[in-house]
């Protein structure tokens, strides 16, 4: 009987392990900190590895190749006693279809990341109340990863992870903090769940979809018809480029995309809109204007 436990325990357990969603590379770099104790950081870098990566996000079951390879980069700042200044980056990117290529999805960065956080403080976190800003930050992203990766998979397939991150800055909102309010001009957190949702902008999560599904996926068997694909999506940005102050979603997407992009002119089929794409992006994405210009 005792053996039979253990052998229990020990299939539920790999269970677990096969079913969660995420395989996240948490980093804490406190370098920036003098004079401090660095094991707090040290156990905090843990404490959020096995939060974000032993926590079941969805009621699907999970193989272990179908997990989200992301990472969540926290740089402290400053520190007084329990509370911590600093920044945190989102990545995260999804397998292209038949290739060994992995195409980033995310790569955002939150510069306005503040939290209170004692060693060894069990993480906890209750989606009907705000307790942590920690926490409340850090699912709020999981849930944008969750829905940034289904998105690219089927059209409109992470609205439910979305609305769970909008469940969170609403939570949040009580906090005071401005990162979760609608302060004119600052992008962001609530700004982000409110442009993604937006009905207004729904066109940048078609984009999504047919970027990778239909465009990045296909490679394999029809490069330009592909590339085409591609290249008509990107182009559609435009529609949605004056319809929010900021632009918020497209320096997402680009924030991730522009080297993606500027890779697939380095050769390859010749495609027919090409020029009306450069176009669009010097327009959009200013700010990659050195590498549009890259593109051949």
């Amino acid at each position: 009987m005792h053996k039979l436990g253990i052998l229990f325990v020990c299939f539920f357990s790999i269970s677990v392990m096969k079913s969660q969603e995420l395989n996240s590379l948490v980093t804490v770099n406190y370098s920036q900190i003098q004079g401090s104790n660095t094991q707090v950081f040290k156990t905090l870098e843990k404490s959020l590895t096995e939060f974000i990566n032993q926590t079941k996000w969805t009621n699907k079951d999970i193989k272990p190749e179908e997990r989200i390879d992301c990472a969540f980069t926290i740089i402290i700042t400053s520190r007084d006693d329990n509370t911590f200044k600093g920044t945190i980056q989102i990545q995260s990117s999804r397998p292209v279809y038949d290739s060994s290529y992995t195409s980033p999805i995310l790569n955002l960065k939150d510069n306005d990341f503040n939290f209170k956080y004692n060693e060894f403080d069990p993480l906890i976190y209750n989606k009907n109340s705000f307790d942590s800003n920690l926490l409340s930050t850090l699912v709020f992203y999981v849930n944008v990863v969750l829905g940034a990766d289904a998105d690219t998979f089927k059209n409109n397939g992470g609205l439910a992870f979305y609305k769970e991150a909008q469940n969170v800055m609403l939570q949040a909102q009580q906090s005071g903090l401005s990162s979760w309010q609608n302060v004119v001009g600052e992008q962001n957190r609530f700004l982000l769940i409110d442009n993604i949702l937006s009905p207004k902008l729904r066109a940048y999560r078609n984009v999504a979809y047919t970027y990778h599904r239909l465009g990045l996926d296909m490679f394999s068997s029809n490069k330009k018809r592909a590339k085409q694909k591609i290249e008509n999506t990107i182009i559609s940005l435009e529609s949605i480029f004056n319809k929010t102050i900021g632009n918020y979603l497209i320096r997402m997407f680009f924030d991730a995309k522009a080297d993606e992009i500027v890779n697939m002119y380095t050769g390859g089929p010749v495609t027919s809109n090409k020029n009306r794409l450069i176009q669009v992006v010097k327009k959009i994405s200013p700010n990659n204007s050195a590498k549009w210009n890259n593109i051949r």
